[in-house]
C-alpha cells in the first residue's frame, strides 16, 4: 500500500511541470525540454513504483501515513530538482538543485541563486509555483485526490496537518476537508495575484508574488524582492495577504460558512497573533521615525511591511541592498 500510494503521488507531482512548461512555449525562453524531460522521468518513476502494487487493497494505519508523508517530501525534494538541474540557463551543481527544490517545497524561501532578474520566464515560475505547492501541502492535495482512487486518506492527513487542527475535519469527510482548504488557498491566491496586478505589477510578476506571499514563503522574481517596485501599495497589499495566510485557514473556512468575520476575533490564538503584530509594528515604526532612520510615510509602510514579513516567516524585503544597481531602489 505505501508503494502504491508513493508511485500514485510521484504521478500526481510529475504533473506540475506542466505550467513551467507552458509559460517556456508562451515566452520561448528554451527551457521547455527540461521540464518535459522532468515530467517524464518523474512520471515514469512513479509509474514504475505503482505498476506492481496497482491491485493491492487496504487501509492505511498511523505508522504508514507519517512513513508516506516522510518519504514523499524526500522524493518530491529530489523530483522537484530536476528541472534546476537541467537548465541550460544557469550552472547549478545538483546540491544547488536540491536546495533550491527543498528551500521552495518546504516555503523556506533561502536561495542559492543570485541574478534571479536574468533568469527564464519558466524557471522564475517553476521557483514560485513549488513554494506554492509546499504552502498549503502537496500532501493535502492528494488527500483530496485519493478518494476517488479508492484510497482513504485520513492518515496522510493527519501526518501531514501541525497543530490540533488535524483532529477536527471541517467537513464530514476527509477528502472534502482537504478540497475546502485547497478552495480557500486558490482564492486567496486569486485575490492577491489580481491586487498586486491592480496595484502596477504585471501579470507575470502578479501571479508569481501572489504564490510565494499565500504560501508565506518569500521567493521572488527579483533580486531586490519586493522592494524592486517600490511601491507602498503594494508593500500593503502584500502585508494584507501575509497577516490572512499566517491565520489559521480552519479560521477563513469557518469565517466564510458563517459568513461573519466574528470567528476570527473569537479565536484566542488569532487575537494574539495579530496583537503582537500590532503592536511590534506600532514600536518599529516609532523607532524609525524617533531615530530619523526613515522619513514619517516610509517608516510607516517599510515598518509594517517589514515586522509581518518577519513575523509570519514570509521573508519579503521591501528595501534594495547596497550592491543592486536597480533603477527601482
Amino acid at each position: 500500500m505505501i508503494a502504491k500510494v508513493l508511485g500514485l503521488l510521484m504521478m500526481l507531482f510529475s504533473l506540475t511541470m506542466l505550467p513551467p512548461l507552458g509559460i517556456s512555449l508562451l515566452y520561448d525562453d528554451g527551457q521547455w525540454q527540461r521540464f518535459a524531460n522532468g515530467l517524464m522521468m518523474v512520471m515514469f518513476g512513479g509509474l514504475v513504483v505503482w505498476l506492481p502494487f496497482r491491485r493491492v487493497a487496504g487501509d492505511l494505519r498511523v505508522r504508514d501515513g507519517f512513513l508516506i508523508t516522510t518519504l514523499f517530501w524526500v522524493v518530491l525534494s529530489v523530483a522537484g530538482s530536476i528541472p534546476f538541474y537541467l537548465s541550460n540557463n544557469a550552472p547549478y551543481t545538483y546540491i544547488d538543485s536540491l536546495f533550491e527544490a527543498v528551500s521552495g517545497l518546504t516555503t523556506t524561501g533561502a536561495t542559492v541563486i543570485t541574478g534571479i532578474d536574468s533568469l527564464p520566464e519558466s524557471m522564475l515560475w517553476y521557483r514560485q509555483q513549488l513554494q506554492w505547492l509546499g504552502g498549503m501541502g502537496i500532501i493535502v492535495l492528494a488527500v483530496a485526490i485519493l478518494p476517488m482512487l479508492g484510497i482513504g486518506g485520513m492518515q496522510l492527513y493527519r501526518a501531514e496537518v501541525p497543530g490540533p487542527v488535524k483532529d477536527n475535519k471541517l467537513t464530514p469527510r476527509i477528502g472534502e476537508t482537504a478540497k475546502a482548504l485547497w478552495y480557500i488557498y486558490v482564492a486567496l491566491t486569486a485575490l492577491c495575484a489580481f491586487a498586486y496586478w491592480a496595484a502596477g505589477m504585471t501579470w507575470f510578476d502578479a501571479i508569481g508574488h501572489s504564490f510565494s506571499t499565500v504560501a508565506i514563503g518569500g521567493f521572488s522574481t527579483h533580486d531586490a524582492s519586493i522592494g524592486y517596485f517600490d511601491s507602498a501599495l503594494i508593500e500593503m497589499i502584500a502585508v494584507v495577504f501575509m497577516i490572512i495566510s499566517g491565520a489559521n485557514f480552519a479560521l477563513h473556512f469557518m469565517a466564510f460558512r458563517q459568513r461573519s468575520l466574528r470567528a476570527y476575533w473569537q479565536d484566542s490564538e488569532f487575537r494574539f497573533y495579530f496583537s503582537i503584530l500590532a503592536v511590534v509594528s506600532v514600536v518599529t515604526v516609532l523607532v524609525l521615525i524617533y531615530t530619523a532612520t526613515l522619513g514619517p510615510t516610509k517608516a510607516i509602510s517599510k515598518g509594517i511591511f517589514e515586522v509581518v514579513s518577519i513575523a509570519t516567516t514570509t521573508g519579503f524585503g521591501a528595501a534594495c541592498p547596497p550592491n543592486l544597481t536597480s533603477t527601482h531602489c
